[in-house]
């Protein structure tokens, strides 16, 4: 009785909060993930705390975050990634990310001693880190299970997280285009430039009724799966210790091939279902915490070093940009489409006043999703 009602409970509840947030908006301006995070942490230290629940939810997170890895990822269309103002604005975004988070870690390292951290599970902050702000939110708990980050430091680092970036939109929605204009040359992007960033015609939007809608999302999950036992079985011929990494690789290669075949990028709607699974995952994990041991204070540090990583990497991005001479309403967008994700793109579009940077910003959102697994375990590796 217990295990099918921690199975309704972790796949129910986040489906309720997704629907609801649908009906009422103030859900997700609150976010659907912070919701589900403080129910997961009340639930998990009051009725759901012992063993057999920690079990259950250890196993239900291992399987949704490789399910979440294709869904979101066949559905994005990269083929038309050629326009050069936005590859070139994206590695410059990629490129400020990578540096200001390497430059924190030996800046904070010390203060990571003192807190009781070992090198090993600082790289996996930092691999974390890495992840977001290239790849934005549904990168977290992928990385975070490649690496093996310990539970109690993934809620750390995704609540702290939740708290700059949050920070981080306010200052560019109040002041971004304030200090866009000040450095930068009014250059908006022109339309015809990013008219073939995302996708064609054929991925239009289309209403559709729910059976249709079903079977599309139902293909989906059958094609993830198919994927993930696919990985699995190709990740056993490769002998290398860390297991999931390897498997977070090959699943994350062949979501992007398959992103590339028009029946696979045309089942709508497996974005949501992939999104669905990331908050299966962040639920199952927020139960499995003990909020008890946790000592917020002792680990202070890990929200100085995220602050400095998402104000410090856009400081470095502006510089870049103007070396480089990139548009500067595109550089803001990009920023904002790697550090807090694509759905943000349009809001920071319509403060610019410029819709033209709405696609190109979007798609290199997308582009951060694709790479950011491997950069989060590539950095882990270079600092271990």
């Amino acid at each position: 009785m217990l295990i099918v009602l921690v199975i309704l409970y972790l796949f129910g509840l986040p489906l309720a909060i997704m629907i609801m947030s649908q009906r009422w908006p103030v859900i997700q301006k609150i976010s659907p993930m912070v919701i589900l995070y403080v129910i997961g942490i009340v639930a998990g230290n009051t009725f759901f705390s012992n063993a057999v629940v920690g079990k259950i939810c250890t196993s239900i997170s291992n399987v949704v975050v490789l399910m979440a890895i294709p869904l979101m990822l066949m559905g994005c269309n990269f083929r038309s990634w050629s326009t050069k103002s936005v590859v070139k604005t994206f590695l410059v975004g990629l490129v400020s990310v990578l540096l200001v988070t390497i430059t924190g870690y030996f800046i904070f390292h010390s203060s990571a001693h003192m807190a009781q951290i070992s090198d090993m599970d600082y790289a996996k902050i930092s691999a974390v880190m890495t992840g977001i702000y290239i790849g934005g939110i549904p990168n977290l708990a992928p990385v975070s299970k490649a690496v093996d980050m310990p539970h109690h430091l993934f809620l750390i680092v995704s609540g702290y997280d939740l708290i700059v970036t949050g920070l981080y939109l306010l200052l560019i929605v109040f002041f971004g285009e304030k200090i866009i204009r000040k450095v930068f040359k009014i250059n908006h992007l022109p339309a015809n430039e990013q008219s073939d960033v995302l996708s064609d015609e054929s991925d239009s939007i289309q209403k559709k009724d729910y059976k249709s809608l079903i079977i599309n999302r139902g293909a989906g999950v059958l094609t993830a799966f198919m994927v993930v036992v696919l990985s699995y079985g190709l990740s056993l011929l490769i002998p290398i210790e860390n297991t999931v990494a390897i498997i977070i690789i090959i699943l994350t290669t062949l979501s992007i091939l398959l992103s590339f075949t028009r029946p696979v990028r045309r089942l709508e709607g497996t974005f949501d279902v992939g999104l669905y699974f990331v908050y299966v995952f962040c639920l199952a994990v927020a139960t499995m915490v003990n909020i008890h041991e946790m000592e917020f204070s002792k680990y202070l540090f890990i929200l100085y070093y995220i602050a400095f990583a998402v104000f410090g990497s856009l400081v470095l991005q502006i510089i870049l940009a103007k070396i480089f001479k990139i548009d500067g309403d595109l550089v803001l967008v990009s920023s904002i489409a790697l550090i807090n994700s694509p759905p943000f793109v349009p809001m920071v579009a319509a403060v610019l006043n410029n819709k033209n940077v709405i696609l190109p910003g979007i798609a290199i959102g997308l582009l951060g999703y694709a790479v950011g697994n491997y950069l989060g375990i590539g950095i882990f590796m270079l600092l271990s």
